[in-house]
């Protein structure tokens, strides 16, 4: 399209008169949002409508008044006028007024437009940024997983199931073990909530003697998608046990509430 021949086709003036329907209004709002030269060109119709809005107002028409006395008077002598009792209206005041609130409502709606494009620019912005970070955070996600895939798929990896126990048959886990690195991935997505003010506990377990050690507490469960966790864990290891226990955790495990529970198998 040529810019050029569309600024002069006068569509922009009645634009900012408010003059255009519906659908070319939407369509000279895309125009200033696709070309920056059409919104200059409507910024500084709106200037000079204002600037003529100001020249038309009653205050400048003074002269007018004294030039029609001056009119009024030949040779030096007065003009007879004969006095009327007819209301006179200054209809030269009265048409720039009128002007005046013609071309102030079509400003006002056009400012009004321009705000409303604005609001729908800004949340085109947000609504990008937000989509930007969405794929980002997916490429990071399928990086995540394919990289513990690739961990749990290890040949070297121990895996040890975890069973529900007592009244928690329901209960299960899964610990990925590591000794290379000393490191397990803890499988808990068979296990529900920690209700408020209790916090799940993973213990290592020797069993003759039947020692206990804790591994830390798993804080942040409930707010976990995946419920896969990364534990350290450099004990020679027998088995494994799930607790739930006040918050902050236990020295010991308490035994009533072992959800939990996996032998390692021997080789």
């Amino acid at each position: 399209m040529d810019i050029k021949a569309y600024i002069e086709s006068g569509i922009l003036e009645l634009f900012v008169a408010g003059q255009l329907t519906e659908n070319e209004n939407k369509d000279v709002q895309e125009m200033m949002l696709k070309h920056p030269e059409v919104l200059q060109e409507v910024l500084e119709i709106e200037s000079a409508v204002i600037k003529l809005s100001s020249a038309m107002s009653p205050s400048d028409n003074m002269h007018l008044l004294q030039l029609i006395k001056d009119k009024l008077q030949f040779g030096g002598q007065d003009v007879k006028v004969i006095s009327i009792d007819k209301p006179r209206y200054n209809w030269l005041t009265y048409t720039g007024w009128a002007a005046a609130l013609i071309v102030g409502a079509g400003l006002l709606w056009s400012l009004n437009q321009n705000k409303q494009l604005e609001s729908q620019v800004s949340e085109i912005d947000m609504q990008n940024l937000y989509l930007e970070q969405q794929i980002e955070q997916a490429k990071t996600d399928l990086a995540v997983k394919e990289n513990l895939l690739n961990i749990l798929r290890d040949r070297d990896i121990i895996s040890v199931p975890l069973g529900g126990q007592g009244d928690f048959t329901d209960s299960y886990a899964k610990v990925y073990w590591n000794k290379e690195d000393n490191s397990i991935y803890l499988d808990a997505q068979g296990l529900p909530d920690a209700p408020e003010g209790k916090v799940w506990q993973v213990w290592s377990l020797t069993l003759n003697p039947l020692t206990p050690t804790s591994l830390g507490t798993i804080d942040n469960f409930n707010d976990d998608d995946n419920k896969i966790f990364t534990i350290t864990n450099a004990n020679e290891s027998q088995a494994f046990g799930i607790t739930l226990e006040p918050a902050g955790g236990s020295e010991t495990p308490t035994i009533e509430q072992l959800h939990t529970l996996g032998v390692v198998s021997q080789p």
